[in-house]
């Protein structure tokens, strides 16, 4: 069971090689379908495993997987699948014969992947770094001027974070090396009592945290991100946002969990919830003035990692139950958003909000699903992130943060009411064309139904299923933030 964890890795360099040297359009096409469903069944194999028996280890410890890497193994290929399967007929508008576009779409998914299951913190830093090269790429793909510049401001604000992040490890490293137990494996710094200077600690961990935030998209770092959301094609939109934003907070959470070991508990928490409130305050301000659907998804999306931020910050069983499972239906979920905006846009030649009136009427098989992925995406029931949202405030009641439950609560009520004004506009709201030309229904999906409809349906089924409290609860007990 073990050699899972190369098994993935693997498949996804071997797919990529495959891409890159054949050049067959039926191999680009499914390649990233492969990969994806390779990675899934991976995570969720590694993840029974995991909660069984116990840690895997594999390459004389080199990857490493507990509850947690597991569960985000299984995020990188769910989100995946969506967003490759269900972005396949645009997969092939994009990228007609051209062999780039899906080998640079297999080793974002393998980076991801190595990301979670590395054991060591430099190794998951270069993994990290790794997407953003290979994401670069594919945020200015459309070799168009904006696409152009939104992968360039990606490049250089990406590459300060993730320096930031180099500098806070080199600095553990050295902190372990003055204990005498040199080390970056996270696995013995999260149990460890190494005589780590705590001095050396909080600078490290404070840079950590906030070069890995830059990755997170959460603010004030978060200026990239809604350029090269809206930019990329609607695949890479959604495994930008549902996917490459998680594996970042993982990153922020191992971290959280060393100086939890080193520090206490509380001391990221202002931090972390200092940034996921900033982030909901700038996602409520400038969502309601956005015109181009895409950047409304990508500010949805630093309203929802300021949300994980937050429970992350709150700590406790509930919290971190709640922010995981946040973490998986999010990306469920603003995939599906992005795939059918991409659908929508491709339909009707525009981005603007403005010019995408009366969907229900011109465009009903796109509108319905779409109408149903942002209801998920706005927290409303019967979908998962209505729970998760609960479960984040009742923690922090719990906690003693009623203030800030309260703030939050406000200003997930704004976020609410700028995504509802936005989707009813285009949905609902009258079409601004003269009669005589309005185009004739159009019943028509533009791409596969299955990812979208499994994906909103799981999105729903999540919160009922039993065993997942016992996953939610044991990844819990790995980052060792229970009160």
């Amino acid at each position: 069971m073990r050699y899972l964890l190369l098994l993935s890795l693997t498949v996804c360099l071997l797919l990529a090689m495959a891409t890159a040297t054949l050049r067959e359009p039926i191999l680009n096409r499914f390649a990233g379908i492969v990969a994806a469903t390779v990675v899934l069944i991976c995570g969720v194999a590694i993840l029974l495993s995991v909660l069984a028996n116990g840690p895997l280890t594999v390459a004389g410890g080199a990857l490493r997987a507990d509850a947690l890497s597991a569960f985000m193994l299984t995020v990188v290929g769910s989100v995946g699948l969506n967003s490759t399967w269900g972005g396949l007929a645009e997969t092939k508008s994009v990228s007609g014969e051209s062999w780039v576009y899906p080998t640079l779409v297999v080793l974002f998914l393998a980076t991801m992947s190595l990301a979670v299951l590395a054991d060591n913190l430099g190794v998951m830093w270069v993994a990290i770094e790794a997407t953003t090269v290979t994401t670069a790429f594919l945020v200015g793909y459309q070799n168009t001027r904006r696409s152009l510049e939104a992968a360039w401001k990606y490049v250089v604000i990406g590459s300060v974070g993730v320096a930031i992040a180099f500098l806070g490890i080199v600095l553990i490293y050295a902190a372990t090396l003055a204990a005498g137990s040199p080390t970056l494996s996270w696995a013995i710094l999260h149990v460890s009592h190494l005589a780590l200077d705590p001095a050396v600690i909080k600078v490290a961990v404070a840079l950590t945290i906030l070069g890995f935030a830059t990755k997170a998209g959460l603010a004030p770092m978060h200026s990239w991100l809604p350029d090269a959301h809206s930019q990329a094609p609607a695949p890479v939109s959604g495994l930008m946002s549902g996917v490459l934003l998680s594996v970042a907070f993982y990153a922020i959470l191992r971290i959280q969990a060393i100086a939890g070991s080193v520090l206490g508990v509380g001391f990221l928490r202002w931090l972390l919830v200092g940034a996921g409130i900033l982030s909901l305050l700038i996602s409520a301000s400038l969502i309601w003035a956005q015109k181009d659907l895409k950047r409304m998804l990508a500010y949805s999306s630093i309203e929802h990692m300021g949300i994980v931020a937050i429970a992350a910050g709150i700590g406790g069983r509930l919290a971190i139950a709640a922010a995981m499972l946040h973490v998986l239906v999010h990306g469920l979920a603003k995939s599906s958003g992005f795939i059918l905006a991409g659908r929508i846009t491709n339909a009707d030649g525009t981005t603007e909000m403005g010019a995408l009136r009366s969907l229900h009427v011109r465009r009903p098989g796109l509108a319905n699903p779409f109408l149903a992925a942002m209801v998920a995406l706005v927290g409303l029931p019967p979908f998962a992130l209505f729970f998760t949202e609960v479960a984040i405030v009742l923690a922090g009641f719990q906690a003693g943060l009623g203030w800030v439950m309260i703030l939050l609560a406000l200003l997930l009520l704004l976020n609410f009411a700028g995504l509802i004004r936005h989707t009813a506009s285009m949905v609902f709201g009258r079409a601004e064309i003269e009669p005589e030309i309005v185009q004739p229904i159009d019943h028509s999906w533009h791409g596969p139904r299955i990812p979208i409809f499994l994906a909103l349906t799981v999105a729903i089924a999540l919160p009922f299923i039993s065993r997942l409290g016992h996953v939610l609860s044991q990844i819990a007990d790995v980052l060792k933030v229970i009160r």
